[in-house]
């Protein structure tokens, strides 16, 4: 995920087609979608200490959204393989108390939290440290730390088609599954207008092939240059190219499962591309869709920017949506999938 001035990188009715399916495959669609997100089904992204985080516990009474993926962890910008919050090394995992402190607070209030790893900017652990131990090692600090269940493997920019980080990586997910039995791990991938690109793609197969099980795979459905006017179906042309991917990618999942193992994050008003608009009718749409599909997860980027700018910001602002809002009118829409 990435905004243009971070100095990191960065009770709804079922849809008519849903109505006409019998309840027993409603339930049973349902099921599946809440085993695939590992109980998260509805989390939007949220920096705790960066973007001028908001209170969480006021997020949480005005949203009623409860659960989060906290974004990111890091290497220190200045090299090692230590567990860092936003690539700062004065914001080290081990000696928290801030994160430590709003990761209670969601759980206080009934939801959970998924750490992401990497993200846009910034150097990801696997391209950080040396071997697959010392990766599986620096995850499992963060893992220790707050007492994970999820965690959330955001792979982009140049992390993307590099094979020796991404064999330490899935090599490193073997073994934190192993160590952690119930482990839920997530893949976010960025798209194209074709859906993912050969690299993603690849990135997916090279997890397959060593034999990394990766629990849901998040679609970034934006920042690739979409028609701002009609963002909903463009998106959704996006999904559908994807899901084909995938059925091909995980020829051992059908048709149901494979919408299961997919989540859909979105960016709250403006994003990175000046074409791309996404307002509060976007995303109602697009949670018809989701819930059409019994997709495993809807997210978007992020809770920081979900109030309106106070200022002149130009085209994206890391802090707020650049588009006329009430607080929280996004997160508002996504907390109604998670019923």
């Amino acid at each position: 995920m990435r905004t243009t001035i971070r100095r990191i990188r960065r009770a709804v009715t079922l849809s008519a087609a849903a109505l006409l399916l019998p309840a027993t495959a409603v339930l049973a669609g349902t099921h599946l979608a809440h085993a695939a997100a590992g109980g998260l089904t509805a989390a939007p992204y949220y920096m705790p200490l960066d973007n001028d985080p908001q209170d969480i516990g006021a997020a949480i009474a005005a949203s009623g959204q409860k659960s989060y993926i906290l974004a990111f962890v890091l290497a220190p910008d200045g090299g090692g393989c230590t567990p860092v919050w936003d690539g700062n090394a004065a914001q080290p995992v081990a000696s928290d108390t801030v994160v430590a402190g709003k990761v209670a607070q969601i759980r206080q209030a009934g939801g959970d939290v998924s750490v992401s790893f990497g993200g846009y900017n910034g150097r990801e652990l696997g391209a950080a440290c040396r071997d697959a131990g010392s990766l599986a090692d620096a995850y499992q600090r963060v893992i220790t730390k707050y007492s994970l269940t999820h965690i959330d493997l955001d792979i982009e920019g140049d992390d993307l088609g590099d094979v020796a980080g991404e064999t330490r990586r899935f090599q490193a997910v073997k073994t934190l599954k192993q160590r952690n039995p119930g482990l839920h791990v997530s893949l976010t991938l960025p798209t194209t207008t074709v859906g993912l690109s050969g690299l993603g793609r690849d990135e997916i197969q090279r997890a397959r092939d060593l034999g990394a099980e990766i629990d849901l795979y998040k679609i970034m459905a934006f920042d690739y240059g979409g028609p701002g006017g009609s963002m909903a179906a463009d998106v959704q042309k996006i999904m559908a190219q994807v899901h084909g991917q995938l059925r091909a990618l995980r020829p051992d999942l059908d048709d149901a499962a494979t919408y299961a193992r997919t989540g859909l994050i979105l960016m709250n008003g403006h994003t990175d591309q000046p074409s791309e608009l996404f307002t509060a009718a976007t995303f109602r749409t697009l949670l018809g869709y989701a819930q059409q599909h019994r997709l495993g997860r809807f997210s978007f980027w992020s809770l920081n920017r979900d109030r309106e700018c106070t200022r002149p910001t130009g085209w994206v602002d890391g802090k707020c949506s650049s588009v006329s809002q009430q607080p929280y009118d996004f997160a508002k829409i996504v907390a109604q999938y998670q019923s």
